[in-house]
């Protein structure tokens, strides 16, 4: 077989080729990515475009190709992990350092605790305010996941249990950067090493944090009932400190009230969703100016979320109505702000306003370009957009997937 040439071929082509260069028929390869002969074939000889890159990340994976521009013509675009998900490049490094925190030392370690804890703090403080959080996060994630690991060993009591509450609060972000970058083992693995230093810390609050982290897994993965189940229990146990308790207390609390809100939101339950939401939002209103360092719950982020329930319970008009309540100056994290416009965008697609779509992804990009890329419900809307835009707005939705990396 000849060498694929550098560029003239199409989507379809290149399918094709690599199809060939592993010795697959085309049944075999259809059938591995949920789709029909018949389907494949027009893929092929390009009486049909493949545009989806959800579709292409799957080809990618089953034809072992490391990045999707081998099939688009675009190499480095987006890369793709063998797990089928946009890969970004610190995850082998973040991956290493999870499995080799007992035997690896770090390059600097703290004299105390409270300088230990310091780090992790800007590390989260560098995810709600950076533009680009994956990578610049990223890139200090490994070496701080170590250094927490080797300041814990040896402590004992009062000391053992807060180096376990900060270790906790380091796999609560390496969970946020790992949800959409890499394979479900690692990202699951940081959750239960959440899970697991929350409740050496001994701590109520810590643990009903690290129950607000495996429910964004599940809910993720489509355990719904258990997400509900976890963080209702969680809230509960909660409840009764909250007259008293710390601002940390009732940010955790009302953290998992919204996960709540949202997850029955997505069950289709307005009333349940509704019901949380109302608790998020008194929880907040009792210290308007406080937002939590890691969930980013505050005013801001209460109204955010009534955003997404619109959104998810397929009432565009209502969730746009909510944006304008909205004011971008009390939503402290830029990767919120633009969740908030991708919420936006969404709805304006429902209700079959591609301008107004386009309109909100364009400032979800502008406010934060990885929030985008790597976030599928933003991600998949520009490639919807490329595909069904007309007229003027094509153009501007095909340069906007060039800039996000997902043009085919």
């Amino acid at each position: 077989m000849t060498d694929l040439p550098a560029e003239g071929l199409t989507t379809g082509e290149r399918v094709r080729y690599h199809r060939e260069r592993r010795g697959m028929t085309r049944p075999v390869l259809a059938g591995l990515v949920g789709r029909t002969p018949d389907w494949l074939k027009k893929i092929e000889n390009g009486d049909r475009q493949l545009r989806n890159v959800g579709m292409l990340a799957r080809l990618a994976q089953v034809l072992r190709l490391d990045d999707i521009g081998a099939l688009t013509g675009t190499p480095g675009a987006v890369p793709v992990g063998p797990w089928g998900k946009l890969s970004h490049a610190s995850v082998p490094a973040l991956r290493e350092a999870i499995h080799a925190s007992a035997y690896r030392r770090p390059n600097d370690l703290p004299t105390t605790l409270d300088e230990l804890a310091g780090r992790v703090r800007q590390t989260w403080t560098l995810w709600h305010s950076s533009a680009h959080q994956r990578t610049e996060v990223g890139a200090l994630l490994p070496e701080l996941l170590l250094t927490c690991h080797a300041t814990a060993r040896g402590r004992e009591g009062a000391e053992r249990r807060q180096a376990y509450r900060i270790i906790a609060e380091a796999y609560a972000l390496a969970q946020q950067y790992a949800a959409h970058t890499s394979e479900p083992e690692l990202y699951w693995l940081t959750v239960d090493r959440a899970r697991m230093a929350a409740e050496e810390a001994d701590d109520p609050v810590m643990l009903a944090a690290s129950a607000w982290i495996s429910a964004n897994g599940l809910a993720a993965s489509g355990h719904t009932d258990e997400c509900l189940r976890l963080v209702e229990d969680a809230a509960e146990s909660l409840r009764p400190m909250l007259e008293e308790g710390s601002e940390s207390l009732r940010g955790v609390f009302g953290s998992l009230a919204l996960k709540a809100a949202v997850t029955f939101a997505q069950d289709g339950r307005d009333g349940d969703a509704w019901r949380w939401w109302d608790e998020a939002d008194r929880t907040a209103k009792q210290a308007p100016a406080y937002w939590h360092p890691w969930t980013a719950f505050g005013v801001g982020n209460v109204a955010v979320h009534a955003v997404t329930i619109g959104v998810e319970l397929h009432t565009p008009g209502a969730a746009l109505r909510r944006v304008a309540d909205v004011d971008p100056a009390t939503v402290p994290s830029v990767e919120r702000r633009s969740r908030l416009y991708i919420d936006a965008a969404r709805s304006e697609y429902s209700r079959h306003e591609p301008a107004g779509a386009l309109h909100y992804l364009k400032k979800a990009y502008e406010t934060s370009p990885e929030g985008v890329r790597y976030v599928p419900a933003g991600r998949s809307l520009v490639v919807e957009l490329t595909r069904t835009a007309t007229g003027p707005l094509r153009a501007d939705a095909v340069e906007l997937a060039e800039s996000v990396g997902v043009a085919a």
